[in-house]
This record gives structure tokens, sequence and C-alpha cells, in this order.
């Protein structure tokens, strides 16, 4: 690993110390972090696959009834049966933070008279597979919405959750290594100079005795 290009003094090795410091806490509080958005990304996958595998089902029934119910109408009956639905529904997209990712909320409120019948057509002309058709579509919505917001927070925690593995990469395979081999190089050249200057000393030493010593004869 190379080392910084630094000046090897104290003050220097003082200051990377503290990075060094900082680097291996932050380096602790994003693998805290990855660790637990990979916790909740999987429980929300488990969820998503239950839902979607639910939604799957009632959206293949309600097919299979509408498909019955078009077999045994004619076009024109069929496509005035559905032309005018009786719900009416308002939804609202928020944010909500999950592990300092805001994901989207989606709320929703019907608006429909209270009592109002779900089939928007009279029942003398439609097939109890169109009645079918309409209740099973009528109750999926909930759920749907519901798939909706967990694949985009999905999405987006998986992003996140990528960002801070690199991140988490860097700080342990390059920056702290990194600063860990540069405070050892500076500490070994502040050894290495101190030691030439007490070995410049002792010469000095000497001469200066060398000298007395002569001055003295």
């Amino acid at each position: 690993m190379a080392v910084m290009r630094v000046n090897p003094n104290r003050m220097e090795l003082s200051r990377l110390k503290k990075r060094l410091a900082i680097a291996v806490r932050g380096h602790k509080l994003l693998k805290d972090k990855r660790d637990e958005m990979v916790r909740r990304f999987i429980e929300l996958v488990r969820r998503n696959k239950e839902l979607r595998e639910q939604v799957e089902k009632e959206l293949t029934q309600a097919l299979g009834d509408f498909l019955m119910a078009r077999a045994v109408m004619s076009t024109e009956v069929l496509e005035e049966a559905v032309m005018y639905p009786t719900r009416q529904v308002e939804l609202k997209v928020s944010k909500q933070n999950v592990m300092s990712v805001d994901v989207p909320k989606i709320d929703y409120e019907e608006k429909s008279q209270e009592g109002l019948s779900p089939y928007p057509y009279g029942f003398a002309s439609t097939s109890a597979e169109l009645d079918d058709s309409i209740i099973t579509l009528s109750g999926i919505l909930p759920r749907m919405l519901e798939l909706a917001e967990i694949e985009k927070t999905c999405q987006m925690l998986a992003d996140e959750i990528e960002k801070t593995r690199r991140r988490v990469n860097a700080l342990e395979h390059i920056m702290i290594p990194q600063m860990e081999e540069t405070i050892k190089y500076i500490a070994m050249k502040m050894d290495e100079d101190e030691r030439a200057s007490r070995t410049r000393l002792m010469k000095v030493k000497d001469m200066i005795e060398e000298r007395s010593a002569k001055s003295s004869d």
C-alpha cells in the first residue's frame, strides 16, 4: 500500500492519527448501517414476493372471470357495463425515511358514496362471471398500491446499499490501510531522524571534548 505524500513530522503524525480514528468510527457506522439496510431489504423482498404472488393470483382469477363474461356477453353490452365506474379513489404520494433514504409512501382514500354498489351496471344483461371479476378487481387495489410502494422502496434501498458498500470497501481496503501505512512511515522516519540527530550530537560532543583535551595539553 503506497503511503500518502506528507511531511514526516509530529504535527502531521498527530493529524493523521485523528483522521484514522474518525475513519475507523465512520467505517463501523457505515457497516452497521449497511447491515441494517440489508436486513430491512430482505424483509421487504419477502413481503414483496408474498404480495406479488397474491396480486398475480387475483389478477389471473379476475382475468379468467372477465374472459368467461366476454364469451357469453356481446362486446357492446360488456363495454357499456364497465364504461362508468362507481368508485373514485384519491391517491396521496408522500415520503418516509427508511435508514436515511426517502422512500415513497402511498395512501389512498375512497371517495365513493357510502353504500354505493361496486357494480357500475344493472344485472339484467350481465353475467355472474363479470360480477366476480369486478369484485376481485375492486378488492385488489390496496395490495397493488402496497406492492408498488414496496417495489420502489426495494429499488431505492438496493441503490443505497450498493453506495454504502462501496464506501465501506473504500475505507476498509484503501483509506484506512493507507493512513496506517503512512503513520508507520512517519513514525519510522522520525525515529531515523532522531537517531541521526543523536549521532550528530554525540560527534559534536566528542569533537568538543577532544579540543578541550588538546587545549589542556
